[in-house]
């Protein structure tokens, strides 16, 4: 779905000779510029936004399944209530996340950022990489090589004569690019 946004969306931006943005920028402050200098753009606007909550909120369908799988085992609520306290913790959230643009919240900074833009820097540069650094330790370190090539090779069906070179970028390569990754993100290094 996202090469293909990508590859409508990015003719238009250079076709109207717009500097396209990236993340929040691109979608909620270039492409509404785009769309207001076509014609019929509200309409266009109209259904892209549509689609983009529909494709969102079935992205988070899944995401919110983790966490009814988690209160409905370890907490051992009922399918229901875990989906009502989750759901509505994620929705509070992203009232929060909503209303500190411009609006009833947009005074509110944390380090200088306003609650959408925290969340964001605290997802993708220290969430994401930590957990993907911890996720190569222990499939590297403790999940063991006879069980990874198992997973790699379907249990033995398949050739697959890379797990040699796997184990080494996992142990090695990865976590080193990760902890790069993150410094980067972080600000405490500078990468390109």
């Amino acid at each position: 779905v996202a090469m293909l946004a990508g590859v409508a969306i990015f003719p238009a931006v250079f076709s109207f000779h717009i500097t396209p943005g990236y993340g929040e920028g691109l979608v909620f402050v270039t492409l509404p510029g785009i769309f207001e200098q076509m014609s019929g753009g509200t309409l266009f606007a109209v259904l892209f936004f549509v689609l983009l909550a529909l494709a969102a909120l079935t992205s988070t369908i899944s995401v919110l399944e983790v966490i009814v799988a988690f209160f409905v085992e370890q907490l051992n609520l009922t399918r229901r209530a875990a989906t009502w306290i989750a759901a509505s913790t994620v929705s509070l959230l992203g009232i929060f996340c909503t209303l500190s643009w411009n609006s009833a919240l947009g005074g509110v900074k944390l380090f200088g950022l306003n609650i959408f833009e925290l969340l964001d820097f605290t997802s993708a540069n220290i969430l994401l990489p930590i957990g993907g650094f911890f996720i190569v330790i222990f499939v590297a370190w403790f999940f063991g090589q006879d069980r990874a090539k198992a997973e790699l090779s379907n249990e033995g069906t398949l050739k697959a004569r890379y797990i040699p070179l796997y184990i080494f970028i996992i142990r090695f390569i990865a976590p080193v690019a990760l902890a790069v990754i993150f410094l980067n993100g972080l600000g405490l290094i500078r990468i390109g």
